[in-house]
């Protein structure tokens, strides 16, 4: 049993996204601590964000990274990318993401992309409009993935197909019977 949690917890990808010393004032002086925030994902819609405190800093980044497990969400992804816009909220800050064609890459600030590769997603635009924050950027992203809708859910509510609802995701064009290519404008000479 214990094998098998090792090996799921294995396929898990950790990234810390900062550190910071963080002090506490008391009749005897400053007691120092550090500030751990940890982004785990399995890249495959998956995605935790977690925080840890302590004196030294792999116990820091190891209750940050059991925070992360603790907290895990699922998001969805549709064919490498997001679904729709969203705009992620929290406190000042506000991340705008919006889907991006394949070859795109993630466009983004270092938290923001640290959450979007740990949930799996391969082509992002993203902007923050905000305050910036790192804590708030991480905590903002994960408000906006958890904002996304799946388009197969939103189609079975509305009572439509779902290729109305994700026709700009494709990547062939739809050719009609009257379609004969570009139309070639001639420039007229006057004379």
């Amino acid at each position: 049993m214990r094998d098998l949690i090792s090996d799921a917890v294995t396929e898990f990808v950790e990234t810390v996204v900062t550190i910071k010393r963080v002090s506490k004032t008391t009749k005897g002086g400053r007691k120092f601590k550090l500030s751990a925030w940890v982004v785990v994902g399995d890249g495959k819609g998956t995605v935790g964000i977690g925080h840890g405190k302590a004196a030294e800093t792999p116990d820091a980044i190891r209750k940050a990274t059991q925070n992360a497990y603790k907290n895990l969400k699922k998001v969805p992804i549709l064919k490498g990318t997001l679904p729709h816009d969203v705009i992620g909220r929290v406190g000042a800050t506000k991340v705008l993401l919006k889907p991006a064609a394949p070859g795109t890459g993630i466009i983004a600030c270092q938290p923001v992309r640290a959450v979007l590769e740990a949930a799996g997603y391969e082509n992002a635009l993203t902007k923050s409009l905000g305050a910036n924050n790192t804590v708030n950027l991480l905590k903002a992203t994960l408000d906006g993935l958890l904002k996304l809708k799946d388009p197969e859910t939103v189609a079975r509510m509305r009572g439509v197909p779902v290729e109305r609802l994700i026709r700009r995701f494709r990547s062939e064009r739809k050719i009609t019977q009257g379609d004969t290519g570009p139309v070639e404008h001639r420039e007229t000479q006057e004379g």
